[in-house]
């Protein structure tokens, strides 16, 4: 089982929330909405390599683009062991939250 930082976890959910569209510009602008705090683009590539590294995220690399001198973007995109994790961290909010019942970690 992965471990994920709190910041891993938000980017990781970020990436799963966009889909097609997630790209550091993109996963900066959610995460900042969605915490209220302004995440610089380090604090989002930070744990999107470490996410990578994990095997919990994949880049993607777009097509290039004039606006970008040619160059491409690069997307992110979850792993099935990446919607694994998240599904697991949902299990213990619901459960901390008082929303579900605990089960055994070789019942998820």
């Amino acid at each position: 089982m992965n471990l994920l930082s709190r910041s891993e976890e938000i980017v990781l959910l970020a990436v799963r929330q966009l889909q097609d569209n997630a790209y550091g510009v993109t996963i900066r602008a959610l995460v900042s909405e969605a915490s209220g705090y302004p995440w610089s683009i380090g604090a989002v590539y930070a744990p999107l390599y470490r996410l990578e590294r994990k095997g919990l995220a994949r880049m993607v690399p777009g097509e290039p683009t004039p606006e970008r001198g040619g160059r491409s973007k690069i997307y992110y995109t979850l792993t099935p062991e990446g919607k694994k994790a998240l599904l697991r961290i949902k299990r213990v909010h619901d459960v901390l939250w008082g929303e579900a019942k605990p089960v055994q970690v070789d019942e998820m």
